[in-house]
């Protein structure tokens, strides 16, 4: 059987949004069913995480994230208040007994089991990223874009558990019987991405070099206790969109190896089908939250589009920091991952919350339910995010101030972009700021800003003592900014500087002298501090 063959039979013989399906997709590795009220046919609607804290008001067909509950009377109690839903998803061991069993009986609602191994977020992508699919296809129509069906059907046509992934290595789809591979796959699956420690070690062996380079599958011998792997490029003519990768024992036949050729060639379409789609949704995303962001007639309107709240709003803007390297494809991926796990970490806190990558920023727009210290409440959330991503992506976040409605999240936008300024500006990475905390300093920055376009110069005592420094090679400058640093206080500043009390004291007066600069006059201070941090010398 063809791989064409294999694909159309299980695309068309399957569910669309099915909790069977979304099973079948997963596999056992990431879920398995604890118990079951029998078939499980219920479409899946969308993902919930489970808080004790809130009311439960949960929408036909979803899935909920029992986040914390692991005892057989939680089990029944949110099983009740679950109504229509389509599953609960508590961590394994599932403490099912006879009352729990009774239980999803009586209101046809499934519990899975979630791997140990498995964090609460990346279980709710992969959920999301499934349902996601579908949404460029009308219902009862087969998806193009359904790349974990079709990594099923290599799978079946290999006998070997397969990942389909993208140039830098993230899993964009999976099949089936991945706990036959060895620890490092299902590592992979998780996560979503290949561990940074294989990837070194495949670049390492040339294996990247090799794969790229051929049009056939590549057979890698790895060892160490790692199960061996046959890889193919998926190309669109001369560009390298991603590979195929299965775990195998030996190598494979030669109608399995064209079987795998085939299968390229068919990813390769899904892929160009699916970066057109994701595109359109993309700018379509960005264009509706950059007219909310405007804050002008249009807003409402595109808030509306997007599910966005209209009051009570803040804005954070979030910027990868680090670097990766010449490579401008990856630089752009790494911010579209960063724009996606923003809008899963705020969509998860609020559902009426919003993120698009809107030029080299991902935006968000976070409805907050709290009165006071709203703000320092969004800087919380921008740092449980950038806690939750970790290193990988090294990104700064600035948080605008509470923007009462609609109207007022272009100066919550402005805030957010300010505060990112000025941590652009420390050369932070992994950083947060609220805009009220760095407020002096964005209005430095702005300041900056104004003397650089008219083309303005150093005046009054900074410039006559800059011009004494230059001619006779003195550190009067130095002398006055150590003294003004230090509020005064002569033996703290005389230390900054290196210098004996008695020879600060000089030079205090000869740069009062040479600069004409009166030092208790509290507004000549500010006038030569403030030139100071606005000329940077």
């Amino acid at each position: 059987m063809s791989i064409y063959v294999h694909y159309r039979e299980r695309m068309t013989n399957r569910p669309r949004a099915s909790l069977q399906r979304i099973l079948e997709d997963l596999g056992s590795t990431v879920l398995d069913v604890a118990a079951s009220p029998g078939e499980l046919d219920a479409e899946v609607t969308g993902v919930h995480i489970y808080d004790p804290l809130d009311e439960l008001l949960l929408p036909a067909g979803g899935i909920l994230l029992a986040v914390g509950v692991d005892r057989a009377e939680q089990i029944c109690a949110l099983l009740d208040a679950a109504g229509p839903a389509a599953g609960i998803v508590v961590k394994q061991p599932v403490d099912v007994d006879r009352r729990v069993r009774a239980k999803v009986l009586e209101t046809g609602v499934a519990v899975l089991g979630l791997t140990r191994a498995a964090s609460w977020a990346q279980v709710a992508a992969l959920l999301r990223s499934l349902l996601a699919e579908g949404d460029l296809t009308e219902p009862g129509e087969v998806s193009p874009d359904d790349l974990f069906s079709l990594a099923n059907a290599v799978c079946a046509l290999l006998d070997a558990p397969v990942t389909i992934e993208d140039r830098s290595s993230m899993v964009l789809a999976y099949s089936e019987r991945q706990d036959e591979a060895d620890p490092g796959r299902v590592e992979t699956v998780l996560g979503r991405q290949v561990p940074q420690r294989y990837r070194r070690m495949l670049e390492e062996r040339g294996f990247f070099r090799q794969l790229y380079q051929s049009r056939e599958p590549v057979y890698m011998k790895l060892g160490d206790d790692i199960i061996d792997r046959v890889a193919i490029a998926v190309r669109s003519g001369d560009e390298i969109l991603g590979s195929i990768w299965a775990a195998v024992r030996e190598p494979l036949t030669e109608q399995r190896q064209r079987a795998l050729s085939d299968a390229a060639k068919i990813v390769a379409l899904q892929l160009l089908r699916q970066r057109a789609g994701a595109d359109t949704r993309r700018r379509l995303r960005a264009d509706l939250l950059s007219t909310v962001l405007a804050g002008g007639r249009d807003a409402a309107e595109a808030a509306g589009r997007l599910g966005v709240a209209s009051e009570r709003l803040c804005v954070l803007a979030a910027q990868l920091s680090g670097g990766s390297g010449t490579d401008a494809a990856l630089r752009e991926s790494d911010r579209h991952r960063l724009c996606d796990a923003l809008a899963l970490h705020v969509g998860a806190i609020h559902p009426r919350a919003a993120a698009a990558l809107v030029g080299s920023v991902a935006y968000a727009v976070l409805p907050l339910h709290a009165i006071g210290d709203e703000e320092r409440r969004a800087v919380r959330v921008a740092e449980s995010f950038l806690a939750r991503v970790g290193p990988r992506h090294a990104a700064n976040i600035g948080v605008g101030r509470l923007a009462a409605n609609l109207t007022e999240v272009a100066r919550s936008r402005a805030d957010a972009d300010r505060a990112l300024r000025v941590l652009r500006a420390r050369e932070a990475s992994g950083a947060v700021a609220g805009y009220s905390a760095v407020h002096f300093e964005s209005l430095l920055l702005q300041l900056s800003d104004l003397v650089e376009a008219e083309e303005q110069a150093p005046t009054g005592p900074y410039e006559r003592l800059l011009a004494y420094d230059a001619e006779h090679g003195s550190e009067l400058v130095a002398t006055l900014r150590a003294y003004l640093d230090a509020f005064g206080d002569v033996n703290a500043a005389s230390a900054m500087v290196h210098v004996h009390a008695n020879t600060f004291r000089y030079r205090l007066k000869r740069l009062a002298e040479i600069g004409d600069l009166d030092l208790t006059d509290p507004d000549a201070r500010l006038t030569v501090m403030l030139q100071m941090r606005i000329f940077g010398r």
